[in-house]
């Protein structure tokens, strides 16, 4: 709640009839773009240009251009804002790493970004770079940077931005835990966003800024808690959490804004799909009066800007080679969806460990394990390219091999079913190895009936493993990991064994076996 303060003056004023003047902001917005450059399929994957042409792909650079410029021309005093993680997730982010994302993000003149936890995946010295190229500020509030060289004295916490004589506070905030979801690197240290964005508002308020935004990528959990928690915060651009908020869709997972108390959270869904367009009335005090909106949908009846569209297929031309290569087909859709993946058995999980498994099986291992986070996509059935493969696996993982005891085992699967509530990349796709999960044990004490192979897990007992090198190296919360023996993390790249796995086996079929149970 605010501080509602009336002078003596303002009092006779409104006793006098004196009526209160009122702002009007529109807050553009888009979050997990993950380079999306060109439009996508109802699976989040590549769309061909045919059925693009049909009208049956979503999203791309050249419909948010028009997207973005329609709906400023109706607008009242209109903000561009994105919540993070531009970085990663096609070979553009492969080939061009951050320079393609600046250019379109300048093309469409946003007005501040929040460093999202990818932003951080080739390190501090790749997102300075998109920094310097881009017309707007990045912001990050709950970290210490002053010990990172390539981010002191630049990477802010806020900004100030003024529209029609209003000012704007935007403030930025990153998962405290990206240490482990990316590569900052040791000299960047990461604190707890709700004391660092309170701190933010506070200085923004003493400053007389009494409209308040956080460019939050914290997830839909922790953006509620922001709401519930903070005061003087009055809009919550989400991220990361990749949340679909809609007053017309029945897939929604809450009303578009979802209002807590008297701050109104907003999200997008992901990869260019929407573009999230909130009307929001304040008060002269900065009070929301009114908040009203609903994401666009991007789908074929959105025109494509010709400039934009021959920018990206100029773009897309050193990538043709790699990602329309047939390399396997596929009897049926492969589900690779993001709220499968991390939380229960899923047809690309066990795709994607049944291939590492093989791969070094000649090696005697024993279990394979993958982050369902590292899984981006689905495939849908035919013939299937190297491109989508990609998709499904942009990260450039190696297979690591290493061993472990069956105690650190347990560790590591207790770790994968932490956070299944927040939808966290850390749960474990596996092969070789069976267990529950029960979700009303507290998490550190939810996995039981672990076999591997035939025979129940023996925690005195070595095991070999597979996974990816991020996991290996304590990604997603697997630190267990690191402190193990016999460990080789440079293996062949992921995506490259999952595409030969799918090619050994003909014609690919998905499957669930059961490997993973989860109950109540």
């Amino acid at each position: 709640m605010k501080l509602r303060l009336l002078t003596t003056a303002a009092a006779l004023g409104l006793m006098a009839g004196t009526a209160s003047a009122q702002y009007t902001l529109t807050v553009l917005h888009t979050n997990d773009f993950h380079a999306r450059f060109e439009p996508i399929s109802k699976y989040d994957s590549g769309c061909s240009e045919e059925d693009n042409a049909e009208g049956k792909c979503f999203g791309g650079s050249a419909r948010l251009v028009t997207a973005v410029n329609e709906a400023r021309a109706r607008a009242d005093n209109p903000v561009l804002l994105d919540g993070g993680d531009q970085f990663q997730g096609t070979l553009f982010y492969t080939y061009y790493k951050g320079k393609l994302a600046a250019e379109m993000m300048n093309e469409m003149g946003y007005d501040a970004m929040t460093v999202g936890n990818h932003e951080f995946d080739d390190g501090p010295e790749a997102l300075r770079g998109f920094m310097d190229a881009v017309n707007f500020p990045v912001l990050m509030s709950n970290a210490d940077v002053s010990n990172e060289p390539a981010l002191a004295g630049v990477l802010e916490k806020s900004t100030v931005i003024e529209r029609n004589g209003e000012k704007i506070g935007l403030i930025g905030a990153t998962p405290q835990d990206t240490d482990e979801l990316a590569s900052p690197g040791d000299n960047v240290t990461f604190i707890d966003p709700l004391i660092a964005i309170q701190a933010e508002v506070d200085r923004l308020t003493a400053m007389g800024v009494n409209k308040i935004i956080v460019l939050s990528h914290l997830g839909r959990k922790k953006d509620v808690e922001i709401a519930e928690k903070l005061t003087g915060v009055d809009i919550i651009v989400e991220g990361h959490s990749n949340t679909f908020l809609s007053n017309t869709s029945d897939r929604a997972e809450g009303p578009y804004p979802t209002m807590i108390g008297n701050t109104a959270l907003v999200s997008s869904y992901a990869y260019g799909k929407y573009l999230g367009e909130l009307k929001v009335v304040f008060d002269d005090d900065g009070n929301i009066i009114s908040a009203t909106g609903e994401p666009i949908l991007l789908d074929g009846s959105v025109a494509e800007d010709p400039a934009i569209k021959a920018r990206i297929t100029e773009a897309a031309i050193p990538l043709e080679e790699i990602r329309t290569r047939v390399v396997a087909t596929s009897t049926e859709s492969i589900d690779g969806d993001r709220g499968n993946c991390r939380a229960r058995e899923c047809q690309m999980g066990n795709l994607v460990a049944d291939a590492m498994l093989a791969r070094v099986a000649n090696q005697g291992t024993q279990i394979a394990i993958q982050n369902g986070g590292g899984l981006r996509a689905s495939i849908d059935a035919g013939d299937v390219t190297m491109g989508e493969v990609l998709t499904v696996l942009p990260f450039q993982n190696t297979l690591s091999t290493f061993q472990v005891t069956g105690a650190t085992m347990l560790e590591a699967l207790e770790n994968g079913a932490s956070q299944i509530e927040e939808g966290a990349g850390r749960f474990p796709q596996v092969a070789g190895i069976s267990f529950t999960v029960t979700l009303s044990a507290e998490p550190g004490n939810r996995i039981s009936n672990v076999m591997v192979g035939d025979a129940p897990i023996d925690p005195d007992a070595v095991y070999s493993v597979v996974s990816n090198n991020y996991v290996r190296n304590g990604g997603d919360g697997y630190d267990m990991f690191r402190g193990a023996m016999n460990v080789y993390d440079f293996g062949p790249d992921l995506a490259d064994v999952t595409a030969e796995f799918m090619a050994a086996q003909g014609g690919y079929t998905p499957y669930l076996d059961g490997r993973i149970t989860v109950v109540e």
